[in-house]
C-alpha cells in the first residue's frame, strides 16, 4: 500500500492558475525569489525601507503583466529584470530630487543596515549553494557602502555581472545597450572602487567566538559606565560614522570621547543594548531610556570586528528599522513570535 502525499501544485500549474486571475497562487508562485529580490532591492537602494517599497513595486508590476511572461524563461530571472528596472527609476528620482545637493557618490544618504535574521529566508538549498553563499557575503556593509559610490547603471551592472553572474548579452538586453557597452561600465564600475575610500573595518575579518568575545566586553564596559573598558575593545584607529551625517570620529580616543558625551549625554547607563546582528556583522539595537520608565527603542550599530577589536561602527539612529530585526519598540512589551515573511502581501491591485 503506497503512503498518500498532499499534492502540490507544480510551478506550471501555479502559473495558469495566476494568468486565470488567482492572486493567491501568484503568491506561492513568486514567494520562493521574494527575498532574494528584497536583498537584491537593497544592494541596489542601500535602504531597508526602500528595498521593501521597490520589491512590493516589483511584485505589483509582476502581477500586472504576467501575460507577458507566459513562462517563456526562468521566472527567476524575469523577476530579477522587473526588480533592476524598478530599483533603476527609484534611483533616477532620487537623482532629479537632488537639486542643488552633492554629486552622486559624494554621500550616502540611504544607507541603513540588514537583520541578518532576514538572510536565513534564502533558500541554502538551491541550485547553487555556492551562488546563494555570495549573495550573503554581498551583503556586507562595506560592500553596499562601496556600491553607493556608482552611478545607477554602473552599480546594476556590477550586481547583475559579478553577483549575480548574468552574461554580458543578458545585462545589455535588460539595460537596452551593447555588450561593449556593458563592459566599458563593468570597468569603470570596478576602477571607481578600487579609488573610492573603504569604509574603516571593511577588511576585518574576525571568527565567531572572537566577535561574542569583543561583544562580550564592550555590553559589559557600556553597562558598568566605564569608558575605559569601551575604550580598550576599541582598535587604536577605530572609526565611527552615522550616515547620513557626514560626522565622523576617528581614533580611539575621539570614539571612546563620543560615547562618554553624546548618548543620552554620556549617561551611558540610561542606554540599555541588545545584541543582534546586521549585514553578516555583529550589531547592538540601543534602548533609551524615557520618562515613563520604559526603555524605547533607538537606534542600531553594526560593528567591524578585527580579531580581538573593534575596527569600525555604523549607527543608525533609525527606531523603525526594530522590528525588522525582530525587536519591540520598548523592552517592557513582551516579545511575540516574528512577523511572517516571505509570501508578498499585494496591495493596490
Amino acid at each position: 500500500m503506497q503512503a498518500s502525499t498532499a499534492t502540490v501544485p507544480s510551478p506550471d500549474e501555479l502559473l495558469r492558475a495566476a494568468l486565470a486571475g488567482d492572486q493567491a497562487r501568484f503568491g506561492l508562485l513568486v514567494a520562493p525569489h521574494v527575498r532574494e529580490l528584497h536583498v537584491h532591492c537593497y544592494r541596489m537602494l542601500g535602504s531597508f525601507h526602500d528595498a521593501e517599497d521597490a520589491t512590493q513595486e516589483t511584485l505589483l508590476r509582476a502581477w500586472r503583466h504576467l501575460d507577458t511572461f507566459q513562462g517563456r524563461g526562468p521566472l527567476r530571472a524575469w523577476l530579477y529584470r522587473i526588480a533592476t528596472t524598478t530599483c533603476l527609476k527609484q534611483l533616477e528620482s532620487r537623482r532629479r530630487g537632488r537639486l542643488g545637493a552633492r554629486p552622486e557618490g559624494a554621500e550616502v544618504p540611504w544607507l541603513e543596515p540588514y537583520p541578518d535574521r532576514l538572510l536565513d529566508d534564502l533558500a541554502d538549498d538551491g541550485p547553487d549553494p555556492a551562488a546563494v553563499a555570495e549573495q550573503r557575503e554581498s551583503v556586507a556593509l562595506a560592500f553596499v557602502v562601496a556600491l553607493q559610490q556608482l552611478t545607477a547603471r554602473q552599480r546594476a551592472v556590477l550586481v547583475l555581472r559579478e553577483v549575480l553572474g548574468w552574461r554580458a548579452a543578458k545585462v545589455a538586453g535588460l539595460l537596452e545597450t551593447s555588450v561593449p557597452a556593458v563592459n566599458s561600465a563593468l570597468q569603470r564600475a570596478r576602477a571607481t572602487l578600487g579609488r573610492a575610500r573603504p569604509p574603516a573595518g571593511s577588511s576585518a575579518t574576525s571568527l565567531p567566538v572572537q566577535e561574542q568575545e569583543v561583544l562580550r566586553r564592550f555590553m559589559l564596559a557600556w553597562q558598568r559606565c566605564d569608558l575605559e573598558g569601551l575604550a580598550a575593545v576599541l582598535a587604536e584607529d577605530a572609526v565611527l560614522e552615522m550616515p547620513p551625517q557626514s560626522l565622523r570620529y576617528l581614533g580611539r580616543e575621539q570614539v571612546a570621547s563620543f560615547f562618554g558625551t553624546v548618548p543620552a549625554d554620556g549617561r551611558l547607563d540610561r542606554v540599555r543594548l541588545v545584541a543582534t546582528r546586521a549585514n553578516g556583522q555583529p550589531a547592538l539595537a540601543a534602548y533609551l531610556a524615557a520618562a515613563d520608565g520604559a526603555d524605547r527603542a533607538y537606534g542600531v550599530m553594526v560593528l567591524a570586528v578585527a580579531e580581538d577589536r573593534i575596527q569600525a561602527i555604523t549607527g543608525f539612529q533609525d527606531a523603525s528599522l526594530f522590528p525588522a530585526f525582530g525587536l519591540p519598540q520598548t523592552l517592557a512589551e513582551a516579545w511575540g513570535p516574528p512577523p511572517v515573511t516571505g509570501v508578498p502581501q499585494l496591495v493596490g491591485t
